[in-house]
């Protein structure tokens, strides 16, 4: 009895993770660049990960929401 189990493995990354690496590394020259000191440097690089809140937060109170 040969049996098989065949797996088919498909890619879920896509064009937005691309964005987001290089907003991300953007955003990490941004605030390290801005800081004034090392633990400015490290505050800037964790802002550096969440830059889309950052955005969405101004967008919305730009609107009025």
């Amino acid at each position: 009895m040969n049996t098989t189990n065949s797996t088919t493995h498909k890619s879920s990354g896509s064009s937005a993770s691309c964005v987001y690496l290089l907003g991300m590394i953007g955003a990490s020259i941004y605030f390290i660049s801005n800081a004034t000191g090392f633990w400015a440097g490290v505050l800037g690089f964790l802002k550096a990960l969440v830059w889309p809140a950052f955005l969405v937060f101004e967008a919305f109170k730009s609107l009025g929401v």
